[in-house]
Parts: structure tokens; C-alpha cells; sequence
């Protein structure tokens, strides 16, 4: 059974950083893409992060600059190092894997950012 854990979230001040961790579990991962959503409140889910087999990265535009993605490819584990949080990045953050035409997500960690 495939799994993605999310660990790390929780509340923060503006200008203060979070590292978000999923662990994938039930299948190997190293193939396929890796990365995060994020849904903020009374919002549909957006792009966060993504990162390929390959290490080839994007962003969403509203994290360029200050969020970090990065992979343990051993251990089937992608990170968000998040810095600089601004209030309008409070929202639960969803670790995805896209593989052979179905995607599977983690249950999500709940990020707030106060001011």
C-alpha cells in the first residue's frame, strides 16, 4: 500500500521558517516526481514545489525565493525548507507523487503563519 507521510508543519510567525518532511512508503519513488501543494484556507490547492528523478525543480510563483526543495532519494523522502513565511502561506501543505497516471497524496500538515 503507498503511502506519503508529512511531517513539520505547524504555527510560526511572519518572517520565521518551517522544514516540512514526507516519507513515501509501499513502492520506490525514485522515478517518478516528488513534491507539494498547499491549500490555504477558502482557496483551491496550488503548486508549491515539485522536484523529478532528475533533480530538475520548479516553484510556484508566490514561494520563488523562499522556499527550498530537496530529496533523499535513498529514502523515498522530499523536504520544503520554507523561509521568510508570510501569512498568506497558512494553509495545509500536501505532499504528491504523480506515478503512471495516478497521483497519490499524503493526509497533509496544517501551516500558520501569525503575524
Amino acid at each position: 500500500q503507498v503511502e506519503l507521510a508529512e511531517s513539520g508543519g505547524g504555527l510560526v510567525q511572519a518572517g520565521g521558517s518551517l522544514k516540512l518532511s514526507c516519507v513515501a512508503s509501499g513502492r520506490h519513488f525514485t522515478d517518478n516526481v516528488m513534491g507539494w501543494y498547499r491549500q490555504p484556507p477558502g482557496k483551491q490547492r496550488e503548486l508549491v514545489a515539485y522536484i523529478s528523478s532528475g533533480g530538475v525543480l520548479d516553484y510556484g510563483n508566490s514561494v520563488r525565493g523562499r522556499f527550498t526543495i530537496s530529496r533523499d532519494y535513498t529514502n523515498n523522502t522530499v523536504h520544503l525548507q520554507m523561509n521568510s513565511l508570510k501569512m498568506e502561506d497558512t494553509g495545509i501543505y500536501y505532499c504528491y507523487s504523480p506515478v503512471r497516471g495516478i497521483t497519490y497524496w499524503g493526509r497533509g500538515t496544517r501551516v500558520t503563519v501569525s503575524s
